[in-house]
């Protein structure tokens, strides 16, 4: 739990128009009045995390089905890989947060790379672009992806599982 102080005792005391609070060593500073304002009906404190099972592991949704943006924890078990595929809509960034990753990439020059993850590197995803994640042999990897919301077709054009094209409509089965 965040306790704020405001007024007496701060650098800005008795500054007209201002109002400091300090948030455990750091100090914020605002204007008395001018903010806009806001619903806290769409306020919450609960913590996200719907896990959804996959055949190559799992993901761990992070942020709100109707949130403009998707977050989320890729799982993928050792000697594993998602479908190589491509997005009509969606855009995603993705990071190496645990394990060893090989994202296989497609190229400016229409080739498939295969890049070895790093930790803290963003590596992105364009509409169309071809793409696979994958674990190594010997290490599991979890990987974060931040990305437009999840919609329109996820096109697999090879897939281990022999799943179908992934629509709205499979997504939303999924999910329930």
């Amino acid at each position: 739990m965040l306790n704020l102080h405001v007024g007496a005792g701060s650098d800005h005391a008795g500054t007209p128009g201002l109002e400091t609070g300090i948030i455990g060593r750091s100090r914020m500073t605002a204007p008395a009045s001018g903010y806009p304002s806001f619903d806290p009906a769409a306020f919450s404190l609960a913590p996200l995390g719907r896990r959804v099972e996959k055949p190559w592991g799992y993901e761990i949704l992070l942020s709100p089905p109707d949130a403009p943006y998707t977050s989320k924890l890729i799982h993928v078990r050792a000697g594993k890989r998602l479908s190589l595929q491509i997005h009509d809509l969606k855009v995603e960034t993705q990071t190496l947060v645990a394990g060893k990753g090989i994202l296989v990439l497609e190229g400016p020059d229409g080739t498939l790379h295969d890049l070895a993850m790093e930790p803290g590197r963003g590596y992105h995803v364009a509409v169309g672009q071809r793409h696979r994640l994958c674990a190594a042999q010997d290490a599991d990897a979890t990987v974060f992806e931040a990305s437009t919301p999840e919609v329109g077709t996820t096109y697999r054009l090879e897939d281990d599982f022999r799943r179908p094209d992934e629509t709205d409509a499979l997504r939303s089965a999924e999910r329930a």
